[in-house]
C-alpha cells in the first residue's frame, strides 16, 4: 500500500484554508494509503511560541483533525516532536542542502521580509526539515496546499541527492497531492489571495455564527461592475471563489449571474456567504467542543500514534545510518 505523510504547524485554530487545502484530503486518503499525518510542532519554534501556548495549540489542533473525520485506527495522527528519529534525519539532510538553494526558497524570501528581526537558521532550512517529515516514512504522496509546491519540490530535491551521494535507490521522490485535479487555494476575504493566520484574514473551524457573520461582512469589495460580463478584480474573485467552495452550484451561478448582468447586491451576496460558511462549519464546531474536553482520549491518541510513527521512523532512520556508515542503533 503506497504511504502518504502531511501534517499542520499547531500555531492557532484551524481555518477553511487548512480544511480545504489539506484535510479534506486527508480524510479521503485515510481509506486508501497508509497514512501518516502529524502536528509540526517543531516547525512552529520559528516563531518561538511559549510553551504553554505550544501545549494548547497541540491539543487544539489534534482536537480538531478528530472532530473533522480523521480516525486514529485507519491513519497514524501524532505529534511530530514526539517522533526523535525526525530530527536526525534533519540532520542528515542539512548536510546534503546548500545555502544558495534554502536562500532562493521563497517562502524563506517572505519570511526574510515579514519578520527581519527573526531570521533565524530553522527558517532557512525549513525545507529539510519538511523533507525529514515526509521521506522518514518513505512517503510516495503528500497532500499540500497550493503554496508549498516549491517545498514540495525540494523534499523531491533532497531524496534524490540522498540517494546520488550515497549510490543508492533508497528513498522514493513524494509527489504533490491535490483533492482535485489541482491545488485548492482558498483565499482570504481582505482582498488577498491567500487564507492564514499571520494574515489575519482566516475563518477557523471553531468560529461561532455571529463572528462568521462580521468576519464576511467586513470583506472588502468594490463599487460594482460597470459593465455586462466584466472581469472580477480580485477581492471580487475571492468572495466568488470562496462561495464556489462552501455554497451549492445554484447559489454561485445565482450571483455569478447577478454580477454579469451588473446586478450584484454585495451585501446579500455577503449575507448568503456567511450563512453558507456557518452551515459548514457548525457540525465540526460541535464536534471540537466534545473532543478537545477529553483529555485521556486526546492523550491516548498522541500515545498511539507516537508509537506507530516512531516505528516506522526508527526503521528508516537505522537503514540511513547504515547507508551513511554509522552504526546502526536497532
Amino acid at each position: 500500500m503506497e504511504i502518504v505523510a502531511s501534517g499542520i504547524r499547531p500555531t492557532g485554530n484551524m481555518h477553511l484554508g487548512n480544511y480545504f487545502g489539506a484535510v479534506k484530503s486527508f480524510l479521503k486518503m485515510q481509506y486508501e494509503y497508509k497514512c501518516y499525518f502529524f502536528i509540526a510542532d517543531w516547525h512552529s519554534l520559528t516563531t518561538h511560541p511559549k510553551p504553554d501556548d505550544l501545549r494548547k495549540s497541540v491539543k487544539t489542533i489534534l482536537a480538531e483533525y478528530l472532530a473533522c473525520g480523521l480516525d486514529p485506527e485507519k491513519a497514524t495522527i501524532y505529534v511530530q516532536s514526539d517522533v526523535r528519529e525526525v530530527v536526525e534525519l534533519y540532520l542528515y539532510l542539512n548536510m546534503c542542502a546548500y545555502l544558495g538553494e534554502l536562500e532562493r526558497v521563497t517562502t524563506f524570501k517572505e519570511k526574510v521580509r515579514s519578520q527581519p528581526d527573526n531570521v533565524n537558521a530553522g527558517l532557512l532550512t525549513y525545507p529539510c526539515l519538511m523533507a525529514s517529515d515526509i521521506i522518514i516514512h518513505k512517503a510516495v504522496k503528500v497532500p499540500v496546499g497550493k503554496d508549498q509546491e516549491q517545498n514540495m519540490e525540494m523534499s523531491r530535491h533532497l531524496a534524490r541527492r540522498f540517494n546520488n551521494i550515497y549510490g543508492v535507490d533508497f528513498f522514493p521522490e513524494p509527489a504533490s497531492y491535490y483533492f482535485s485535479d489541482k491545488a485548492v487555494k482558498v483565499p482570504g476575504l481582505d482582498g488577498s489571495g491567500k487564507m492564514g493566520k499571520s494574515e489575519g484574514n482566516a475563518i477557523y473551524l471553531i468560529d461561532d455564527e455571529k463572528t462568521i457573520s462580521k468576519k464576511v461582512m467586513r470583506a472588502v469589495t468594490d463599487s460594482g461592475p460597470t459593465e455586462p460580463n466584466c472581469p472580477k478584480p480580485e477581492p471580487i474573485q475571492n468572495l466568488f471563489t470562496m462561495m464556489k467552495i462552501v455554497s451549492t452550484d445554484d447559489t454561485y451561478e445565482y450571483f455569478d449571474a447577478k454580477y454579469n448582468a451588473c446586478e450584484i447586491r454585495y451585501g446579500d451576496m455577503k449575507k448568503q456567504l456567511a450563512a453558507d460558511i456557518n452551515a459548514f462549519c457548525a457540525p465540526i464546531r460541535e464536534r471540537i467542543s466534545d473532543v478537545i474536553a477529553d483529555d485521556a482520549y486526546l492523550e491516548r491518541v498522541m500515545a498511539q500514534g507516537a508509537e506507530k510513527a516512531s516505528a516506522s521512523a526508527s526503521k528508516t532512520l537505522d537503514e540511513v545510518r547504515r547507508i551513511i556508515g554509522f552504526k546502526p542503533y536497532h
